[in-house]
Formats: C-alpha cells, sequence, structure tokens
C-alpha cells in the first residue's frame, strides 16, 4: 500500500514539474522514418531575450543527437541574422552547400499573460472550539484577517514545429504544443526537445 501511494505522489510531483504538453500532431501519409545525414534546428522566435532561442535550439539539438543524429542549431552555425537578406534560392543553397538535407523549425505562435487571484492559505476550524481558548481564537481570527490572498501573473507559450525535407522542401511532420508557466528557459527547452523528438520517433518520422 505504501508503495502505490509512492508512485502515485511521484506521478503526480512528475505531471506537477512539466509544463508542456502537445495539443496536435500531424505527419504525411507517405512520411517514412529516415535517417538523416544533417538536421538544422531553426528558431523564429521574436523575443528581445536571444536565451530563449538559444536554448529552444539546444536542447532539441541534444535531444536529436542522443538518437544519433547530426544536428546543428541555426544559431550557432549561421548566427542570429544569417537568412534576413537572402531570397528563397539563395537560403536553399546555404543550407545544402552545409550538408544540411533536413530542418526543424521551433515557432513561438503566441505567447500569453493572464493575472489570477491566489486566495490566501487559511483552512477552516470550528470557532466553537477556539471560542473557549483566547490564543487559540486569536491566531484563527488574525489568519482569516490578515493573511489576504494575492495575484500571480502566468505565462503561457503557443509553440509550432514542422520538420521539412530540403531535397524537395516537403513538409513532412508537424506539432503544435503550448507551455504554460515554465520556471525559466533552460527547462522550458528541456522539455520541448524531448517532447517533440519523442513524438517524432512514436509517429515513425525518426528512427530510434
Amino acid at each position: 500500500m505504501k508503495n502505490i501511494k509512492w508512485i502515485l505522489v511521484s506521478l503526480l510531483a512528475f505531471a506537477a514539474c512539466t509544463s508542456s504538453q502537445i495539443t496536435t500532431s500531424w505527419k504525411a501519409q507517405d512520411a517514412l522514418p529516415q535517417k538523416y545525414n544533417k538536421i538544422l534546428v531553426l528558431g523564429l522566435i521574436r523575443e528581445t531575450d536571444r536565451t530563449i532561442q538559444e536554448n529552444m535550439e539546444n536542447h532539441l539539438v541534444g535531444d536529436l543527437q542522443a538518437l544519433g543524429y547530426t544536428a546543428v542549431s541555426s544559431l550557432k552555425e549561421y548566427g542570429p541574422k544569417a537568412f534576413d537578406n537572402l531570397d528563397e534560392a539563395a537560403a536553399i543553397h546555404k543550407l545544402k552547400n552545409s550538408s544540411v538535407d533536413a530542418v526543424i523549425t521551433i515557432v513561438l505562435l503566441d505567447k500569453q499573460k493572464e493575472s489570477k487571484y491566489v486566495p490566501g492559505n487559511v483552512y477552516y476550524s470550528p470557532y466553537s472550539y477556539y471560542s473557549n481558548r483566547f490564543w487559540g481564537y486569536r491566531t484563527t481570527l488574525y489568519q482569516r484577517i490578515y493573511e489576504p490572498g494575492y495575484y500571480v501573473t502566468d505565462t503561457k507559450y503557443f509553440w509550432e514545429s514542422n520538420l521539412y525535407e530540403m531535397a524537395n522542401q516537403k513538409l513532412v511532420y508537424s506539432v503544435q504544443t503550448e507551455s504554460f508557466d515554465p520556471a525559466n528557459s533552460e527547462s522550458l527547452g528541456h522539455e520541448y526537445g524531448q517532447l517533440i523528438v519523442k513524438d517524432m520517433v512514436k509517429q515513425n518520422i525518426l528512427k530510434q
């Protein structure tokens, strides 16, 4: 019985620590698992802090490498503005010259902030029990009166990742996710990379 309780607590704790989840996932009907030679992870994230893009790219790269793929970060391989002044033909030529035969994009579709009220942490105790003892009565009423609730702001990220084959620029896989109030960009990238790679293996897009 104790073991069952421990497992349940562990599962609940894991769920509480996981801020990202897949909402939709799609693959092309004729998609077959491929062993790509070199995968580029390209973040399209309009954030003033480039740390988010770095962490999102680096963690996805690391999880692809753990499967045995050669994967590189766009920021590390080309820099933040490598594709800014290129047209389509020049960009594709640049990628093929670097032996890139697949690209996975990470796009921040939307970012929302919402405030919510958190009531004060006061447990209910019957007045009749404490009314006969001064300090118990005073403490209970003090908590009810002087420990108000507060407002917190949560952040929700909406992501989309697509996998394209460079031979014909064909879209073979697409996935949308939500990340709710991650602890930091490091944990956000860590969760996202594992989630996406695991789903691509499950969808039979990547070879394990």
